[in-house]
């Protein structure tokens, strides 16, 4: 950002001089054909600057041709405008970024039991939030300092939520370690590049680190590698981004990626569009009793990119919203089938995937092992894709079929070019499923209100994996604001429902009890648990925190 900006004003600075010249010339050519009059060159260079600068005229401040004058006020317009626009909007800024303190090069403070994660990036941002949600230090190395500033913002904005965060800024890898303290580190997450990771992994060993690294490498094919230098654990989550996108997309695909969709040996989560037509529009949730018809326990309803996260008996199911609900496979796709009816039912046809990058050829590969038709689309003609073209293209549309396709997979490296491809997808086809890749969570509610059925983010998937391993806790982050925990815990059993006050003490709802191969969603006031349910509750990060801190610790 700072070297951004810096090229900005040596850009300004050096175009001074020529506006400066080009101003006077201009004025003395005005000069002679308009007033009759001949100005010298340093003259009208002395009074280009007054202009410009503001500064007011000296002896040349009196002119008669209508033009002349009109020229002279445009031209103090123009003055007016690079100092009261420019200087506040560049180089304030720009002095701003120059002299504000650099991150540090070593932790300061007392910081210990800290999880020290290299390189930020969207595959860490959930990660983060997880860790500060149950405050536990985290010390970011970074070797670039644009992107360490931009964590040293976070802090800024929110020091409250943000102050177990530090960075740390350094040339190379062997120099932020250093200033890491690694000895008093419980774990280390590696987000760099593949060699990079596999660096870090073999000098923190050499330092004596004896914690877990979890790295996070983007070739499968370098995991062995970067296990070899060190690491305890290397995961690939742009890969079970794709094969969380495929089970999403057919039901085919086996076994169900754990974790993503798959809560446990019977649980799923799903994400089910109303139809406008079908007979669930319009109707309350009392109404229709869900739970009781289909099984399926409904957490909430995006409408419009906006999530209600508390469904109601009296919550309207709004056509065109997208219900989130609990339940096995069977009863969400008895939900699913209630949704669409009086639409058009998708049941055959092909998968069309958008975007033939990792997690495009992922998709593709688990769908085509299942016996799936694919149609693959991509601009890039050396990635082998089935049609060569861009999607907002009327031909490449046409070429794509998606009247007779079952679904389409966006699997684009860019969130704007998702959040597009969606909106052009859903004018031209309101009833073909979209389901969608995104890089940050941020941009899921967006895509949402675009019209996608399903959209999830690397960093939701890189999350889940790390706190897993990192915190041995088992959660689902649903866009930016529920969580779905899981928890087993000695503490419930025996319990009525209704007299442990769940919601009234933490916020969360009890949504699913997992009972061996039984799932039971129909949960009364009188139920009880027993030992060895898996409890799964819905709630915000905070209610889901304090429900594992009553209930699960």
């Amino acid at each position: 950002m700072l070297a951004a900006t810096r090229r900005r004003v040596i850009l300004v600075l050096a175009s001074l001089p020529v506006l400066l010249i080009s101003t006077a010339l201009l004025y003395m050519a005005a000069m002679h054909v308009l007033e009759g009059q001949d100005r010298s060159f340093w003259l009208a260079l002395e009074w280009a600057a007054e202009t410009l600068t503001t500064t007011g005229y000296g002896r040349d401040a009196v002119w008669n041709h209508p033009l002349m004058v009109i020229l002279v006020v445009l031209i103090q317009f123009g003055g007016v405008f690079l100092v009261y626009v420019l200087v506040p909007l560049l180089l304030l800024p720009y002095i701003e970024e120059r002299f504000r303190a650099s991150p540090p090069p070593t932790l300061t403070g007392g910081v210990t039991n800290h999880i020290v994660i290299f390189r930020w990036g969207p595959a860490v941002e959930t990660l983060l939030e997880e860790l500060l949600d149950v405050a536990v230090p985290v010390a970011i190395l970074e070797l670039d300092e644009d992107a360490a500033r931009q964590v040293t913002d976070l802090r800024r904005v929110d020091r409250k939520r943000y102050k177990k965060v530090h960075v740390v800024l350094g040339a190379d890898v062997v120099a932020v370690l250093d200033g890491a303290r690694l000895q008093r580190a419980r774990a280390i997450v590696a987000n760099g590049s593949d060699e990079e990771n596999a660096t870090l992994a073999l000098v923190a060993r050499e330092r004596g680190f004896t914690g877990e690294i979890v790295a996070i490498v983007d070739e499968p094919y370098h995991r062995k590698s970067v296990s070899s230098a060190g690491a305890d654990a290397v995961f690939t989550p742009r890969h079970v981004l794709g094969g969380a996108l495929a089970v999403c997309a057919s039901h085919k695909v086996q076994p169900r990626v754990g974790g993503i969709q798959q809560l446990g040996r019977n649980l799923r989560i799903g994400e089910v569009r109303i139809d406008p037509q079908c007979e669930l529009a319009g109707q309350t949730l009392r109404s229709v009793d869900l739970a009781a018809s289909t099984g399926a326990t409904v957490i909430g309803q995006w409408v419009e990119g906006k999530l209600d996260s508390h469904p109601k008996a009296d919550m309207v199911l709004q056509p065109r919203g997208i219900l989130l609900a609990v339940g096995q496979p069977e009863s969400l796709e008895e939900l699913s089938r209630r949704a669409s009816a009086g639409g058009r039912q998708r049941s055959g046809g092909h998968f069309v995937i958008a975007g033939y990058g990792e997690v495009g050829r992922k998709v593709a590969t688990l769908l085509r092992d299942v016996g799936e038709t694919v149609l693959v689309m991509d601009e890039n003609p050396d990635l082998g894709a089935d049609i060569v073209g861009d999607i907002a293209d009327p031909e490449t549309i046409a070429a794509l079929d998606l009247e007779s396709a079952r679904a389409i997979i966006l699997a684009l490296d860019s969130d704007g070019a998702t959040l597009f491809a969606t909106l052009i997808v859903r004018g031209e086809m309101r009833d073909l499923p979209v389901i969608a890749r995104v890089n940050r969570p941020t941009n899921i509610d967006r895509l949402h209100r675009a019209g996608a059925d399903f959209a999830l983010s690397v960093s939701q998937v890189a999350a889940q994996i790390l706190a897993h391993r990192l915190l041995h806790r088992a959660s689902f982050a649903l866009g930016t604001e529920l969580h779905i925990l899981e928890v087993e815990s000695e503490k419930l059993t025996g319990r009525l429902l209704h007299e442990l006050a769940i919601r009234r003490r933490t916020g969360c709802s009890v949504v699913a009890i997992e009972r061996g191969d039984e799932v039971i969603t129909e949960l009364g006031g009188d139920f009880v648990f027993q030992s060895g349910d898996r409890v799964y509750v819905c709630g915000h990060r905070a209610d889901t925190d304090r429900f594992h801190g009553l209930y699960a610790e």
